[in-house]
């Protein structure tokens, strides 16, 4: 075939570092992005606390879309979506709310099982996936083989090894990347793999190069022999550089950033009120920024040597981008609270039991982001309201069909279930399948080892433990 040079345009997404960061400082929690602004505090010396913020904590921030260019969706670097920066603002003072709570870490285990409840997925389905993810270690690697998941799964019909691998398969493409592989070259594979769907990733030649050397040559990797590396995958030395330069910035051990153990003191990060008969949502002051661009520094810019110019003008960019970048981390989440908000309104009038059903999609659709960009907003988030203090995710849930043709939330059905058990007598307590009955009255209908499961999920013991004696 002959070869022939040409001429052509196209367009394409870069992920640029201002993108990264913005998407990381996005996913933080409340404690972790104080840290990071501590960090850039120590690093960058054209930033300072603002004083004058701290002292009219619940002010409005300044609007970021004036000044800035970033795209509406920082996901779109990831997901093909923009994020909008606009004005946000609280109107709660500090002496409204001063109580921190303590909440344990959530685990990797309950991460998985979350995002797998809000899969579209049958209650078979659910069952293999619950199978999988128990057999997941603290790493996030997979620990048992097919013939084993499918024991563990104890159905009455035993699941096939396709479905095994099907449920497997979508486990693989949650969050952290790389979660449910059975060893390390697959773990780096699903890394790639997800990193190649990313429309703000376009170098599709260290890419191929990393996953030729994951899947062919990881042993030569293991051992340092570049030489041989060369010469067995026919690469040239700088495209394997990029590629083991790319190889490195993945995790080999996606879990270990969960903890099953660890608690967090947190601030949440949203506050809900109720306000002339409205409910009011609003970003708690204390998670705000409270840092500006130093003047003084500022000043000097224009008044330096070349040498010092430049260094001070990369510093000013740096210091601009995070704090647009914190900007927009508080837009987005403010924006997402107050969907939830919207959709989950019989819960804050009525409490847990009319929590309606609602996952990711639905939000992603309304606000016009992708699914991930929910999840990151989401995820290690909290909301303060009247009745406590819940994490965002808390107000996701799973739909069950009921009898009237409509939905009930797996959220709500739990709070029934948990109604029903306080107000049961105790030297009769209801069987999983009394509970089913009682529920079925209510016009949702479960089984009773979906009750079962439920009432095991929030720590109620079986009816003849619960069962008193006088």
């Amino acid at each position: 075939m002959k070869q022939k040079l040409f001429l052509g345009i196209s367009t394409q997404l870069k992920m640029t570092p201002q993108l990264q960061q913005a998407i990381k400082l996005l996913q933080l929690s409340t404690l972790e992005l104080q840290q990071e602004i501590q960090e850039n505090l120590y690093t960058n010396p054209l930033l300072e606390i603002d004083e004058e913020a701290n002292s009219h904590a619940g002010e409005d921030i300044q609007t970021a879309s004036e000044k800035s260019e970033m795209p509406e969706d920082i996901g779109e670097a990831l997901d093909t979506e923009y994020f909008s920066m606009r004005k946000t603002g609280s109107s709660v003072s500090n002496e409204e709310f001063t109580h921190i709570e303590q909440v344990s870490g959530q685990g990797l285990h309950d991460y998985l099982s979350w995002q797998l409840r809000l899969s579209h997925i049958s209650e078979r389905d659910l069952t293999i996936g619950e199978a999988i993810i128990d057999s997941i270690d603290n790493d996030g690697l997979l620990q048992a083989s097919i013939e084993e998941l499918i024991s563990a799964a104890a159905l009455e019909d035993p699941a096939e090894a396709d479905e095994i691998e099907a449920i497997l398969n979508r486990i693989q493409h949650f969050d952290p990347p790389g979660v449910g592989a059975r060893d390390l070259r697959e773990c780096l594979l699903i890394q790639l793999k997800l990193l190649g769907t990313d429309p703000g990733y376009s170098d599709d030649s260290t890419l191929e190069t990393a996953i030729k050397i994951v899947d062919k040559f990881l042993p030569l990797v293991s051992q340092g022999d570049l030489t041989m590396l060369i010469k067995q995958s026919r690469c040239s030395k700088e495209n394997i550089m990029q590629a083991l330069d790319l190889l490195k910035s993945l995790n080999p051990r996606p879990g270990s950033q969960y903890s099953d153990t660890a608690a967090d003191y947190i601030i949440p990060d949203v506050l809900v009120h109720k306000i002339k008969g409205q409910w009011a949502v609003s970003l708690n002051p204390e998670t705000l920024p409270k840092i500006k661009l130093t003047e003084q520094y500022t000043e000097f810019v224009s008044h330096t040597s070349d040498k010092d110019q430049q260094y001070l003008k990369g510093k000013y960019q740096e210091a601009r981008w995070f704090l647009r970048s914190l900007e927009s981390r508080h837009d987005t989440l403010l924006k997402v609270a107050k969907s939830i908000v919207s959709n989950q309104m019989e819960f804050f009038e009525k409490g847990p039991e009319h929590m309606r059903p609602l996952v990711l999609r639905d939000l992603a659709e309304e606000l016009g982001f992708h699914e991930s960009t929910i999840s990151r907003a989401t995820n290690q988030k909290y909301l303060s309201c009247p009745t406590g203090v819940y994490e965002l995710k808390y107000f996701f849930s799973s739909q069950v069909s009921t009898t009237s043709g409509g939905e009930a939330s797996s959220t709500a059905i739990k709070a029934l279930i948990q109604k029903l058990v306080r107000e049961e007598n105790p030297q009769k307590p209801y069987s999983d399948s009394k509970l089913a009955s009682m529920l079925k009255e209510e016009g949702i209908v479960v089984a009773r080892r979906t009750v079962a499961k439920y009432r095991e999920m929030q720590g109620i013991e079986s009816s003849s433990a619960r069962k008193r004696i006088n």
